[in-house]
């Protein structure tokens, strides 16, 4: 297997686990009565601010709101919840991908959409993790050696993006874009490789195809390096435990945070595959570790980078929220109905899509920055063509996947207990 082929897998096996804690944490809040009380209590001055939003036709009066606030952007960040939901729920991968180019595409500037991103990812993880059962997984020095790591990471990644931003706008934008790009292009590139192998050789068996199991040899060589403190974990799963460098999982938490701040996506794409893979950490204690350094990476990366320097769109979070936890109950439910195949195609295509979005933006932005001389007219349509391609494929997705469970509502009453998304079923 090729370098670029295990970067893919390991890029894969990140964005599923965090499509199964997406989908755990919702499901937390959705069969909780006080957590669906405290969602309603953020989400009444949003509301009330709409009800403010018409004075001009009640009391004839202007009404005040906060900036950048308006009723319409609230109910399309909904929509970018629910189909973020609908994708990480049916497909069991991705969603968390492409949020962020969704609210640049729906006009939200770069740093916004990141820092709203991550406000949303804590929001959700402080809501949905705090008693959860998987935290009895958590080994403690893994995870202290991890945050340490980590809350660097987001401050160095903050303070790139916000300096990017500081000294010109237009290079932040250009900046965040082609980091997304970049990531969803290869994403898309071997996810469609795999779909069209699949679709030849008559596969018509999970979503995502088989994975590897066991520790690497990268996992061996790293436990190998003595550098102290040493770290001693998986005690209950292997006599005497392992050991690894506390200095290596504070780098690996470097990087995690690092990408959390920049990209906005909380860190828990990057950090299964690399426990798992690169450590040599078992997969029960990995998810209870993911499960806290999520709640803490989101939050130290959302707050002191993002959200007291005012680049997060409260409004536009809870929008997300409500959204994601009704798309992700949707989507996890119409796995029932469709063949893996067809996961698998729109897996390729939805990230693809993200891709041709964030690339399309790229030549006015050069333009704008004087870097390249091209015509506005040109590029204009060029990110106008990315932006019709990026909307076109999401809302057939969303209607496709709500057009099945609309059908199948029938056959698919009784059944909400045993349902999980499909990377869940997958692992089973």
């Amino acid at each position: 297997m090729n370098v670029a082929r295990r970067v893919y897998e390991f890029l894969k096996m990140g964005s599923q686990a965090h499509a199964q804690w997406d989908f755990e944490v919702s499901m937390s809040i959705l069969k909780s009565r006080k957590k669906l009380l405290i969602l309603l209590a953020l989400l009444l001055p949003i509301c009330a601010v709409s009800f403010l939003e018409a004075g001009d036709m009640i009391g004839s009066k202007t009404a005040y709101a906060p900036a950048f606030y308006s009723t319409n952007i609230f109910l399309i960040s909904i929509a970018i919840g629910l189909c973020a939901g609908l994708i990480t729920g049916c497909i069991g991968a991705g969603g968390g991908f492409v949020i962020t180019p969704a609210l640049m595409a729906a006009g939200v500037k770069g740093i916004l959409a990141v820092g709203t991103d991550l406000f949303h990812i804590f929001a959700k993880a402080i809501m949905g993790t705090a008693v959860h059962k998987k935290l009895g997984n958590v080994s403690v020095k893994l995870a202290m050696a991890f945050l340490v790591g980590s809350g660097a990471g987001t401050f160095i990644g903050g303070y790139i993006n916000k300096s990017l931003y500081d000294y010109d706008p237009l290079l932040s934008e250009l900046f965040i874009s082609l980091v997304y790009a970049v990531l969803l292009g290869f994403l898309g590139f071997y996810a469609l490789i795999d779909f069209l192998k699949a679709r030849k050789s008559n596969d018509t068996g999970d979503a995502h195809g088989s994975s590897s199991t066991g520790m690497t040899g990268l996992a061996v060589a790293v436990q190998k390096v003595k550098i102290a403190p040493m770290i001693t974990f998986d005690e209950d799963f292997v006599p005497g435990g392992r050991k690894i460098s506390g200095v290596i999982v504070a780098l690996g938490g470097i990087v995690v945070g690092l990408m959390a701040a920049i990209m906005g996506v909380g860190g828990g794409f990057i950090t299964f595959p690399m426990f798992v893979y690169a450590f040599g950490v078992s997969s029960m204690t990995t998810v209870g570790t993911d499960i806290l350094q999520i709640i803490f990476t989101a939050g130290l990366a959302a707050m002191p980078q993002y959200a007291i320097y005012g680049y997060v769109f409260y409004t536009l979070a809870m929008g997300m929220l409500l959204g994601s936890l009704i798309g992700i109950q949707v989507g996890a439910l119409t796995t029932k109905v469709v063949k893996g195949i067809h996961i698998r195609g729109f897996y390729a295509v939805s990230i693809l899509a993200g891709f041709i979005n964030r690339a399309a933006t790229l030549p006015k932005k050069l333009v704008e920055l004087e870097y390249v001389n091209m015509s506005k007219p040109v590029v204009n349509m060029i990110e106008s063509v990315g932006n019709v391609v990026f909307w076109v494929v999401v809302s057939f997705f969303a209607i496709w996947v709500i057009g099945m469970f609309v059908a199948n509502i029938g056959k698919l009453r009784g059944e909400d207990e045993s349902v999980v998304p499909v990377l869940v079923k997958e692992e089973a």
